[in-house]
């Protein structure tokens, strides 16, 4: 054979085996229209790499081009119509695939395409809210939590069929270390996927805590190419208040990445007014504290795929918040001959920082996952608060000023495994171990001459060193009607805390050990009585550990006249709690809920009538009872209504004999929720809530009354979103009595009332749709880093 044959079957050997081809063709719907913006995803059979995927056009049109020979499969979907497949075919040259979608069927069981609000799913362990499934105008956290049934947003917080000690998660993880306020009114709606409601976690959960989990689970992997979205908002409360943002995703092939940067100042005000007794004098306090922080924070994620089942990853975050202030107070002082007044200012000057690392490996396949995950979390806390008289006062005191640091470095190692035997049986195991170091040093100085001079005696130093064991196995079946989860978890846990003080001009060291083996077992049941009627039981079993900085017991002052103190000697509260559930088509309808808690942590409020000093104090209260009553109504009397309407019923009992405590209150809440379709396509959302009064605490509070209303409009082909939102348009606050057991206080609590705030998101980038599931991962130690400053 002549060179130039064999040449020429070479070059033809190597134009076959590396030929590149084309495939494209026209969606369109059952009635021949184009269907613009339709996922086209490409697998390649052989290499198992990375799907290829595509949109069509305004005209339906797509194409993939550079492609190998090679077998391959298609996969066509887009929002309200079928998926269809096209079978295993061979690509040897161009091909030309044309497909027309079937519009899906609307049942009772599916989705509204079109519903401004999102889609809710109550099962038996948990109520699940899906965003994706819904064109909302939201453009924050604090709408999102607002849509969901029972859920109250209120000023202190997030409040769950009446009951606060709410922990929120992101993507299993803790937040609890930021402000509340500051992450509802930051964080940015269009990152969420889900938001999960927990009232009995299950045994893949830490123990730990007395309320509910609200788990957001972030968007993951959702759309090919790059996508994000801007964010900016300005408002008025206790002055102009303003924040900015924005979050970018690129995924492509094998590589996705992710990072969000939002920064804020928040204003707003607490004003606290108590008159109380104290033997023939009455002291009337009026304290106002006005707040503007500054809040930054940036986070990202990085994930590869090594293959199609193996991935690794990298998770961090950074947040930081400055806040200086001066709380000015005025104390009157008076009997039937004499009459004193009292000025003093506490400046704060306070500075928070973490940061975490989450690195991690998964292995999935379509039965089989395998998470290992390492978690570090570094947390400073730097306050300095001083407090001294002002001119016009009748009553001198010594100026003091408290210089109080904490650190905290916790680092956590979880392995976590699931197998889906079949479609009705599931089971998972896991462990997790942490190890807690927390220093927190307090520095106590009084005025002398003229100069602050340190008072050893009312320093200390207080140093835990805490290290969590857990392991957790947990079953999910199916049978027929019948759904059941059951799970047990051990945690073996040892906390040492060493606090180092001057006692009697030495200085002293104790240390307080505190070894917990423990079981935690938790199971719900569930069955589908009819078509759209289900009912579930569930229990669960949890512990809730002191925060790290209730455990020091030295006291800083508010004013002269008014303290907190730390309590060594608190232990772990355990709490039994049961719920029962009715659905209506997967929504839910009626709920009965008691829980049952020994050696409760409670916040004491105490007076001393000998140096006419109040001060606030964690202790543990012997028993706590807790009943609640919920019935649920979907609003949609009229076209364009939409939301939630209920009453919560809720019943709280206190009980001690050691600080003689002794309190019983029935309390019922009236709720909606709802959004209305105005003309021109825009939504109008309400949420609003009465309540006839309840127990905050130790404070017996009378009735409360909140109402927000915002109007959103979409611009831009859905790409601006507008949002002008007016919130506590009926703030009555909290306006109650305190019982100290050796007199009475009325007290009036309440943050600055009326808030306008105009916000607008534009989301740029792909509309192409991949859905991947995200790893939920938690660490309970982050959660007991307490400061409410």
């Amino acid at each position: 054979m002549k060179p130039t044959t064999y040449f020429f079957i070479f070059f033809f050997g190597i134009f076959s085996t590396f030929s590149q081809h084309r495939i494209s063709g026209k969606i369109t719907d059952n009635q021949n229209q184009p269907l613009p913006f339709t996922n086209i995803i490409l697998y390649n059979l052989e290499t198992k790499e990375m799907p290829k995927g595509t949109v069509s056009d305004s005209d339906g049109n797509y194409n993939f081009t550079k492609l190998k020979s090679g077998n391959y499969r298609i996969e066509i979907s887009t929002l309200g119509f079928e998926t269809k497949k096209i079978k295993a075919f061979e690509l040897k040259g161009n091909k030309v695939f044309n497909a027309s979608l079937k519009e899906k069927s609307t049942s009772l069981n599916e989705v509204v395409i079109k519903s401004k609000r999102p889609v809710i799913k109550q099962t038996a362990e948990k109520l699940i809210v899906d965003l994706e499934k819904s064109e909302m105008t939201n453009t924050n956290l604090q709408d999102v939590m607002r849509k969901i049934p029972g859920v109250l947003v209120t000023n202190n917080g997030i409040t769950i069929a009446g009951n606060g000690g709410v922990r929120i998660l992101i993507n299993g993880k803790t937040t609890e270390y930021m402000d509340v306020e500051t992450l509802l009114r930051d964080f940015p709606a269009d990152n969420i996927a889900k938001v999960e409601v927990i009232e009995q976690p299950g045994a893949e959960y830490e123990a730990s805590g007395s309320g509910a989990i609200v788990n957001i689970i972030l968007k993951k992997n959702v759309k090919l190419g790059t996508h994000g979205s801007v964010n900016s908002w300005i408002g008025e409360d206790e002055g102009i208040e303003w924040g900015t943002g924005f979050s970018v995703a690129s995924y492509k092939n094998k590589l996705n990445w992710q990072t969000s940067v939002n920064y804020s100042q928040p204003t707003w005000r607490d004003d606290l007014f108590l008159v109380r007794t104290v033997n023939s004098e009455t002291y009337d306090q009026v304290t106002k504290e006005p707040y503007d922080p500054d809040n930054f924070a940036i986070s990202g994620s990085l994930d590869y795929y090594l293959s199609e089942h193996h991935s690794i990853g990298l998770g961090g975050r950074f947040n930081n918040r400055n806040s200086t202030r001066t709380a000015s107070s005025k104390t009157i002082i008076s009997d039937e001959n004499n009459r004193n007044t009292l000025f003093s200012e506490n400046y704060f000057d306070r500075q928070r920082t973490n940061y975490n690392i989450n690195p991690y490996y998964e292995y999935k396949t379509d039965t089989d996952k395998l998470v290992i995950d390492f978690n570090y979390v570094d947390f400073t806390n730097d306050n300095t608060n001083t407090l001294y008289d002002i001119a016009g006062s009748t009553i001198t005191f010594d100026d003091r000023k408290y210089i109080q640091d904490g650190t905290y470095n916790i680092k956590t190692y979880r392995l976590d495994y699931s197998k889906t035997i079949s479609d009705n049986l599931k089971i998972s195991a896991g462990s997790r171990f942490a190890d807690v170091k927390t220093d927190n040093d307090l520095q106590t100085f009084e005025e002398k001459n003229g100069n602050f001079e340190k008072n050893e005696e009312a320093s200390s130093r207080f140093v835990i060193d805490e290290t969590i064991f857990a392991l957790y196995s947990k079953v999910n079946a199916t049978l027929g009607k019948w759904s059941f989860s059951g799970g047990l978890r051990y945690e073996d846990s040892n906390t040492d805390g060493t606090s180092t003080f001057l006692k009697d001009g030495n200085l002293t060291s104790e240390v307080q050990k505190r070894p917990i083996k423990k079981l935690f077992p938790s199971a719900s049941i569930s069955r589908k009585i009819t078509d759209v009627l289900g009912a579930s039981v569930s229990y669960s079993y949890r512990i809730q550990r002191p925060s790290y900085g209730s455990l020091n017991s030295f006291a800083t002052f508010l004013d002269p006249y008014s303290a907190g103190e730390g309590n060594p000697n608190l232990t772990p509260a355990y709490t039994n709690n049961y719920q029962f559930n009715l659905t209506f088509d997967g929504q839910p309808f009626f709920t009965v809920g008691y829980s049952k808690t020994d050696d409760v942590i409670f916040q004491l409020i105490s007076q001393d009538n000998a140096t006419a000093q109040i001060r606030q104090q964690d202790v543990n209260v012997e028993n706590n009872a807790n009943w609640n009553f919920r019935l649920f109504a979907p609003l949609n009397l009229t076209k364009g209504l939409e939301g939630y309407t209920g009453i919560i019923v809720t019943n709280t009992d206190f009980k001690s004999s050691t600080y003689g405590v002794d309190l019983n209150k029935w309390n019922l809440i009236w709720f909606v929720q709802a959004s209305y379709q105005l003309p021109w396509d825009v939504n109008f959302e309400l949420s609003g809530n009465y309540e006839t009064g309840a127990l905050e605490g130790q404070i017996e509070v009378d009735w409360l009354a909140e109402l927000d209303f915002s109007f959103g409009k979409k611009f831009l082909d859905d790409k601006l979103k507008v949002n002008l939102g007016f919130n506590k348009m009926l703030n009555r606050g909290f306006v109650g009595n305190i019982d100290y057991g050796n007199g009475i206080a009325d007290v009036e609590s309440n943050g600055s009332r009326q808030n306008v705030q105009l916000r607008l998101v534009y989301s740029f980038g792909s509309k192409f749709g991949k859905k991947k599931s995200g790893r939920k991962t938690n660490n309970d130690e982050e959660n007991r880093i307490r400061d409410d400053n």
